[in-house]
Formats: C-alpha cells, sequence, structure tokens
C-alpha cells in the first residue's frame, strides 16, 4: 500500500532537492528554462521571459497543495543555483508506479547531478511512498539521457516508435527503463 505523501525536501551529497519557490524565477530562466537544447530533450517549450517562468513557477508551486504531486528544483548546493528539476510527472497509485521526468541546465551537465538527482528520487519512491516500481523515458536521440538512466541501474524494458509528436511535427519513439523495489 502507498503512503500518501507530496514533495519533500531531499539532501544528497551535492543537491538540495526541494520545492520551488517564485524566487527560483532568475536562476530557473538562466540555468535551463529559457535554453532550447535542455527544453527540446525535456519536450517542453522554450521560456524566453522570466515573466514566462514566473508563470511556470506559480503553476508548479500551486499544485504543491495536493498529495501526490511531487515536482523539485534541483539547486546545486554550492552555488545555491537552481540547475534543472526532476519529478514524478505520473503517479499511478492502483498500481504502485510512478515515472520520473528531469532536466540539466547545459552548464551543469556531464558532472553526474542528473544521476545523483535521478538516485536520491528513486529511493524516495521506495522508501517514503512505497512504490513497486519506477520507470524513466527518454527520446531514442537523446544518448546524455539514456547514459543518466544506466547509471541509476534501470533495466531496459523496449523503445515505444513514434510515440511523441515533437513541435516540429517529426516523431520520435522513447525509450522506456524501469527497477522494481527488490532490485535498488
Amino acid at each position: 500500500m502507498l503512503n500518501i505523501s507530496t514533495t519533500n525536501e531531499i539532501n544528497t551529497e551535492r543537491l538540495l532537492l526541494r520545492r520551488f519557490k517564485p524566487s527560483d524565477v532568475d536562476s530557473v530562466h538562466r540555468n535551463w528554462a529559457s535554453d532550447p537544447d535542455v527544453q527540446l530533450n525535456y519536450g517542453e517549450p522554450v521560456y524566453k521571459t522570466k515573466a514566462r517562468v514566473s508563470k511556470l513557477l506559480d503553476s508548479y508551486i500551486r499544485k504543491y497543495e495536493k498529495p501526490w504531486y511531487f515536482r523539485w528544483a534541483i539547486v546545486e548546493k554550492a552555488s545555491g543555483e537552481c540547475i534543472g528539476q526532476i519529478a514524478y510527472f505520473l503517479v499511478d497509485t492502483g498500481n504502485e508506479f510512478a515515472e520520473i521526468e528531469y532536466c540539466i541546465g547545459t552548464a551543469f551537465q556531464g558532472k553526474g547531478y542528473a544521476t545523483e538527482a535521478c538516485k536520491a528520487v528513486i529511493r524516495y519512491g521506495f522508501e517514503q511512498i512505497n512504490l513497486h516500481k519506477v520507470q524513466i523515458c527518454c527520446r531514442t536521440e537523446n544518448p546524455k539521457s539514456k547514459r543518466v538512466i544506466e547509471k541509476c541501474g534501470l533495466t531496459y524494458e523496449g523503445t515505444l516508435r513514434d510515440y511523441f509528436k515533437m513541435s516540429e511535427g517529426v516523431f520520435e519513439g522513447r525509450m522506456y527503463y524501469s527497477v522494481l523495489r527488490d532490485e535498488f
């Protein structure tokens, strides 16, 4: 049985995963939300203005009132900068599984931050929520994300072909990976 939960703070060696705050607008805009490459791989629009980022953050913050809502700002402890985000964007309470999505700003990629955040959120899912399964998918055209997922120890389950229509009208596949509680 799942434990009803919401977004609670998680500390790792180099990161603080916490709820978004309105004051995050500058670092979110600067570090990832306005970056076309990051947003393309994340499957989200580019937020060109701080006003648009502020509206995005407001929508996240309003949802923290609800149970089963999990979205963390990824904050680099050394700088205090919000360098990305991670979420259980899909929680299936009936089947006791959840799916993670994440993004890290380009300047912070290749440093193990995504892996560190994913491992912490997976652990949170098993230990705090009592999930049976955690899954993550990535674009077939995103080898960096594939490496993060593999470093987290997830098992490849398969590729859904032409699963997602990109903004340019091109269809792309999604590679799915998962880990079960007794495997973590």
